[in-house]
Order: structure tokens, then sequence, then C-alpha cells
């Protein structure tokens, strides 16, 4: 009979969780002093906490990374045209063409999936104003040649580094480079606020303007002085927030370790190879990113497939690139053949389980199921789709992988 390896599912981005009891003694002090949003001592803290730790002068805390984002492009007077990867989450061009600005998608260096500057040159036109680079899986951006283009032709730089909360550059703590940057505070990041984000800078203006625009325009009481919107953190997030920075450093631990078990669990495994970091840098270890090549015996999504039937929610990222979603794929419908690097990056990533929720017995057993498939790759072939069909729920059949 067919069984499950795994008797919970292992999910991609199950959140890290502080200790409860201080979440709860910080949940009754909102009762006791009935301060729920609007600018409260728990938000307040949670910005100071954050701007020492990404060594900036401003945190500006938000609802969350995407409405951040936008709030920081219109401070910023971006308009028209600005240059970023494909490679990332939707909400990062989203968050432009919401404005009715024209994201422009620029293809990524091979082995560290950021923004290729050697690429931007050539998509400049009259109308771009602004370069926003991604930092993926934490690993930063080639920082210094986006500034001297920005610096060159005269256009604004900013980073979405939704998943760099905790990682440096150059020895120094991702948030004070360019005008600003955003941190995402999502349920599934490194650290989580339940739901959250910010925009970290040392521009004074810039930071009383978005705290402006974060809460309509607001200047003291019945006093508008800017078009603004509500994009606050409440006090509720703020306390998740505060507590899971209290368990920063188990966060940390657990994920360096987890990393660590993944190398010797993969070892040996044909055409998969696990993305690495440097480690002469601060990381999250957040992501337990594979890439599987065409020399693999499976494809990525059959590998997929099988981990699915294992109850190993494996997770394809950012499939299929921003370029061939809505609008965007309407828009530019030839816009892959100036991606090649994109193209095939999406085809081939996958994203493991990793966190406080993931053991080591459990990584070694992912190690087994990985090694289990590729051993029997010639029956696979013949029972798996290639590729996943568009929209399929991933019910999956199941596998039986000996212990």
């Amino acid at each position: 009979m067919l069984r499950k390896v795994m008797s919970t599912p292992l999910h991609v981005g199950a959140p890290n969780f502080g200790d409860m009891a201080r979440f709860t003694e910080r949940v009754a002090a909102i009762y006791d002093n009935r301060w729920l949003t609007n600018d409260g001592p728990f938000v307040r803290e949670f910005e100071e906490r954050i701007a020492t730790i990404a060594g900036v002068k401003h945190c500006v805390a938000m609802c969350n990374a995407t409405v951040a984002l936008e709030i920081l492009i219109r401070a910023a007077g971006i308009a028209g045209e600005v240059i970023v990867p494909a490679y990332t989450f939707v909400a990062t061009a989203h968050a432009l063409q919401w404005q009715q600005i024209t994201p422009v998608f620029c293809d990524i260096e091979p082995d560290n999936h950021t923004i290729n500057p050697s690429e931007i040159e050539r998509l400049i036109t009259p109308r771009t104003t602004a370069i926003i680079g991604v930092h993926i899986w934490g690993k930063s951006c080639n920082v210094a040649a986006l500034k001297a283009i920005a610096d060159r032709r005269n256009l604004l730089l900013m980073f979405d580094a939704a998943h760099a909360f905790g990682c440096s550059h150059g020895g120094r703590p991702i948030g004070g480079n360019g005008l600003a940057e955003v941190f995402s505070f999502h349920a599934t990041k490194f650290l989580n606020a339940a739901e959250g984000g910010a925009v970290v800078t040392n521009d004074d203006e810039l930071a009383s303007k978005m705290r402006l625009m974060r809460n309509f325009g607001f200047s003291g009481y019945d006093n508008v002085i800017y078009i603004g919107t509500n994009g606050k953190m409440n006090e509720l997030s703020a306390a998740m927030g505060l507590t899971s920075l209290e368990s920063m450093e188990r966060f940390l631990a657990v994920n360096k370790r987890n990393y660590e078990a993944y190398q010797t669990a993969l070892t040996g495994l044909p055409g998969i190879s696990l993305i690495d970091y440097d480690n002469s840098e601060q990381q999250n270890y957040q992501y337990v990113v594979l890439d599987v090549s065409p020399s693999c015996p499976l494809s990525r999504d059959q590998l997929v497939q099988v981990l699915h039937g294992e109850n190993v929610l494996a997770r394809r990222y950012f499939f299929p690139g921003v370029h061939k979603m809505e609008p965007y794929r309407s828009f530019y419908p030839n816009a892959g053949l100036l991606l090649p690097v994109t193209e095939r990056v999406v085809e081939q990533v996958l994203v493991l389980p990793t966190g406080t929720t993931v053991s080591e017995e459990d990584i070694s057993r992912i190690g087994q199921i990985l090694g289990w498939a590729v051993s029997n790759s010639d029956r696979l072939c013949q029972e798996l789709p290639k590729t996943i069909p568009p929209g399929c729920s991933m019910q999956l059949k199941e596998h039986a992988v000996d212990a």
C-alpha cells in the first residue's frame, strides 16, 4: 500500500513563531491601553528596533510590503518607466503598474538570480526614472554597479529587500542602499509580524513624507497636509514583530542548521545543486533553493510532483516569471526573448521547506525521497508529465519511498 512519508505536510514558508508568553503579554498590554492602531507604542518600538538592525536613520512601518513599496514609489516621485527584474514576486511589478508606471523587465545574473547590471543600459529610455533591484534569497544585488548606472544616468535607485532582513552586503546590514529599501514581515518571511512591511531609509524628507502618506496625509488632529492612504501597521502586528525579533537568533540558528543538513542530504544527486550562500556575509538562510539542471534524470516539475505526493510541499519560484503573468504577458508577449536567463531559471528552481517546523530528520527523509526519485527515474518519467499542467491543484499520486 502506498503511504505518506511525512505525516504532517511540510510547507515552504511555514511561519516561525516567537515565545507565545511574550506575545500574550503584549496583547494584554494592547487590551489595557486600548491602543490598536495609529502609531501606537509597539509600532514605534518596532520601528526603532528595525532601524537599528538595518543600520539606518528611519524605519517607516506599514501594513504590508506591497503597500510600503507603493508608498515609497509615490513619495519618491517616480513616474514613466522603471527597470525591474522579471524574476521576482509579482508585487514588485504590481506596485508600479498599479500607479500607471511601466515596469521594464531586465534579465538576471545566472549565479545569484539578481538583476544583471550589464543588461540595464540598453533598457534605459527618456522615460526611465528609476531602477528597483531585488535581493533574491537574501543574496544582495550588485549594489555598486547599480549605483554607478543610476548616478551616471540620473536615475533613482531603490531595493525590494523582502527576502533580505537580517542579511548584509559588503559587511554592512542590508537596509541603507540606494534611496530606500523595503522589508517584508509577511508570515512566510524570516521574521514575521503576521503581516507587515517597512521602508528603511537615511533620507529625512522621504521618511517624513511617507509617514504622512501612510496615514491619509494627517499631520496632527484634523490637519491633512498631503495626499495619502491607509498604510499603517497595527499594534497587534507590531507585537508579533517584536516577539519575533526576540527569537531572531533562534530562527537564524535553525535555518543555518537546516541548510547545512540539506547540504549533506543532497550530496551526490545528479543534476541537482543547492544554491550556496556567501559565508563572509550575514545570511538569514530562509530559502533552500535547488537548481535542477537538464542533466538531472527528472525535470524540476517531476520532482515537485514526487515531493508533493510524499507531503513535502516544495515550490517553484517565481514561476513562470512576472513577464508571463497578467497584465504583463498581454502587454509584452515577446518579453521572454530578452530574458534568456530568467526563462531558464524559472524552469529549474525548486525551493524546499525549512524553518522551525522542519527537523534534521525531515531533511534526511527529503534527501531520501529525491534520491529514490532519481534512482527510479525511468519508471517515473513514464508515469509523470514532464511539466505540471497549468492550474493543477497538485492533488498528486503518491509514490512509495522505502525507508
